[in-house]
């Protein structure tokens, strides 16, 4: 028995989160040695300085699906959460193509 479309695209869709989620968090590995080097009596070199910057980009472009999952019912909030960002996406580079340039 096949699922629904419907039910096949919303996993298909959770899926896709899902490992965009953990290929930003896996990315983000080596931020808390980066910031004890203060701590530990050392300087950031100015390649240290841009890494920090990177791994907080990435933190905070990941950070709604973070605070989804600490909510309760995160796991019902999740799709929607999705599907709302991809929506944001797709928005942003519809705005971002020349003008009289169709998007397919």
């Amino acid at each position: 028995m096949q699922k629904p479309v419907i039910v096949r695209s919303m996993l298909d869709l959770m899926d896709r989160e899902r490992k965009y989620v953990l290929g930003e968090v896996v990315q983000v590995t080596g931020l808390m040695p980066l910031l004890m080097k203060p701590r530990n009596r050392q300087k950031w070199t100015p390649e240290d300085k841009r890494q920090i910057v990177n791994h907080l980009r990435r933190l905070s472009m990941v950070s709604p699906y973070l605070a989804v999952m600490v909510m309760p019912g995160s796991f019902v909030v999740l799709p929607a959460l999705a599907w709302w960002l991809d929506r944001r996406r797709q928005n942003k580079l519809r705005n971002d193509l020349p003008p009289g340039s169709s998007a397919a």
